[in-house]
């Protein structure tokens, strides 16, 4: 038996258990299985990692940087985003991959125009971390927006008209909105949004959060991230049996 699973914290919703059992199915590989593995606190993964027959696991929130330590090395990438979504098996031990950015950018780039050099990313979490890193990569300036206050970022109440019409692509990293409480939204100044910005939610359950909603009534490109899910679960099947 080939087992595979998810590292997170309250995930019985996750995309990624139906979507690899989907596929090891498609695939005729009846022995192989993808579990969830649901841990309160990181300390837990010990145990995870001492069961027999594992062969790769995926990171969610809120792990994706809590995991680095628990690891013998890092892919390149990883490294350099500081945060980890899938962990590979070798003979010389664990290796954490950052396959979001992957994701990401393939989702990101079919919507992108030439008018989108400028973004706020919403939340600092491990997700927003990969974000930035494909921003970065695409020459787009991006600033993190947080509840708390550090330098270099926005805080949500100091986002006014000028801030949202200079920054035409809104990316949400945070989990508002999020189902059950499909009603949660960051906290935007939303009348100022138009025709020109793109706004993308890595939530992709509900398929239309509350944040996109209001951003399409605005007249605004909106997308959710499945595709990002589905691109970055292909890559991470790529590392897993090292295509």
């Amino acid at each position: 038996m080939k087992r595979f699973g998810l590292l997170g914290k309250n995930i019985s919703y996750s995309f990624s258990q139906s979507y690899f059992t989907q596929k090891f199915k498609e695939l005729g590989l009846s022995n192989h299985s993808y579990e969830n593995f649901d841990l309160k606190h990181i300390d837990e993964l010990k145990n995870v990692l001492a069961q027999d027959h594992l062969k790769g696991l995926n990171v969610t929130i809120p792990y994706k940087q809590d995991v680095i330590p628990f690891l013998d090395e890092l892919d390149q990438k990883a490294e350099k985003i500081g945060a980890v979504n899938t962990i590979q098996f070798t003979a010389s031990g664990l290796k954490g991959f950052n396959t979001d950015a992957y994701g990401f950018q393939k989702s990101l780039e079919p919507f992108l125009k030439l008018h989108h050099k400028n973004a706020l990313i919403l939340g600092t979490g491990g997700a927003s971390k990969a974000v930035r890193f494909v921003l970065n990569e695409l020459g787009i300036k991006s600033t993190y927006v947080s509840r708390h206050k550090n330098e270099g970022q926005y805080t949500y109440n100091e986002l006014d008209k000028q801030t949202i019409e200079e920054n035409t692509l809104i990316i949400n990293c945070t989990p508002l909105g999020t189902f059950p409480n499909i009603e949660g939204k960051p906290d935007l100044p939303y009348q100022f949004i138009g025709s020109g910005h793109l706004l993308y939610d890595l939530i992709y359950n509900p398929e239309k959060t509350a944040f996109l909603s209001m951003g399409e009534a605005q007249g605004a490109t909106i997308c959710n991230g499945l595709k990002m899910l589905e691109e970055q679960a292909e890559k991470a099947w790529q590392i897993w049996n090292n295509a």
